[in-house]
């Protein structure tokens, strides 16, 4: 069973940092700036592909971001894909650029 834990450092870079057994296979990296949470990056490590991580990832970074009244900045191109790719579930948090419109 995959734990994830956000884990922030004093100027709220860091990231969603998934574990198993005490093991990091997995991440989305973000910072927190005002009333917006940048994710720059997501990987999960590749003994771990195909297991729905990186869309549990998403499915925290999300429930974080709606808990805390935040919007999103998804500079990750797997986090921008889902949002433009499902806007409906993701249009209430999504900070649009010009080049999403």
């Amino acid at each position: 069973m995959a734990e994830i834990k956000l884990e922030l450092d004093e100027r709220l870079h860091g990231a969603f940092n998934l574990y198993e057994e005490s093991n990091k296979i997995g991440e989305m990296v973000v910072s927190v700036k005002d009333d917006v949470l940048t994710v720059y990056h997501t990987e999960v490590a590749e003994s771990a592909g195909g297991k729905g991580y990186a869309k549990e990832l998403l499915n925290t970074m999300v429930a974080y971001v709606r808990e805390n009244n935040l919007k999103v900045r998804p500079l990750c191109p797997y986090v921008h894909a889902q949002f433009k790719r499902h806007p409906d579930e993701y249009n209430d948090i999504w900070l649009k650029t010009d080049k999403d419109e």
